[in-house]
């Protein structure tokens, strides 16, 4: 089996959806996918991931089903520069780095600054949710391992968020969301494979063979977006802020 983690196009957040880039992006996006032979189509409720998928779903004519759990990962905790809740992965190094906790699988939700948040709450969530999906396959988690009576050569499609995409590989990697979180950075319309490893007959364990590809666009000549990414260099000009984008001209 193969899972394939596909985020939205750029985004627009102000109206959920995309960016005229991010419109470009999904089209680039479809006609990469559109060579999968007979994949199953999971999306995000929210608007942006709906609109990317929508442009493989007219080019390929694929059925899509809707999976509230794959919206943005939605738990926030404290952030002391703020003086406000906000996403985890916008936590500054200087935070999360101080916390052993912060690096372990078992013990990563413990710390102070999740105190009065749901991020333990949507982590369960996401864990069952996944683990639901893959039981619709024949798969039953058992510790980290997955075991199923016939490993099935199949696709599974999720258009999504980074969030909630890095919070699934972290639960099938066996590694911190955390860690995930503020290591590994998804671009728009990028695609993350996890495929199975099956060296005993009926036990499998998930691989990441491709994390947050975007050769679809560098084939394309287009540009990659830098959303959601924090400067590489602080300036003054950027503040340290993460990446807004202008609007385009008409």
């Amino acid at each position: 089996m193969k899972i394939l983690m596909i985020r939205h196009g750029e985004p627009d957040y102000t109206i959920d959806s995309l960016t005229p880039k991010g419109w470009r992006e999904a089209e680039i996006l479809a006609g990469r996918l559109a060579g999968i032979q007979n994949p199953d189509v999971y999306c995000s409720p929210l608007g942006r991931a709906q609109d990317t998928a929508r442009a493989t779903l007219a080019k390929t004519g694929w059925q899509m089903e809707t999976l509230p759990w794959l919206a943005e990962f939605r738990g926030e905790i404290w952030h002391p520069e703020a003086d406000r809740m906000d996403i985890p992965w916008d936590l500054p190094p200087l935070f999360w780095t101080a916390e052993p906790r912060f690096f372990s699988t078992g013990h990563w939700t413990e710390p102070a600054l999740f105190d009065g948040s749901a991020v333990a709450a949507v982590w369960e969530e996401t864990k069952q949710g996944l683990d639901a999906l893959l039981g619709r396959y024949g798969y039953r988690r058992d510790g980290m391992i997955y075991r199923c009576g016939k490993n099935l050569d199949k696709t599974l499609l999720l258009f999504c968020h980074f969030g909630i995409s890095a919070a699934m590989c972290a639960y099938l990697l066996g590694i911190s969301p955390m860690v995930m979180w503020h290591g590994f950075i998804m671009a728009p319309t990028s695609v993350t494979t996890l495929v199975t490893e099956e060296r005993t007959s009926g036990q499998v364990f998930f691989r990441c063979n491709g994390f947050g590809d975007v050769s679809h666009l560098y084939a394309a000549g287009e540009p990659v977006s830098p959303a959601g990414v924090f400067p590489e260099i602080y300036t003054e000009k950027n503040g340290g802020r993460v990446y807004e984008r202008v609007p385009e001209e008409e």
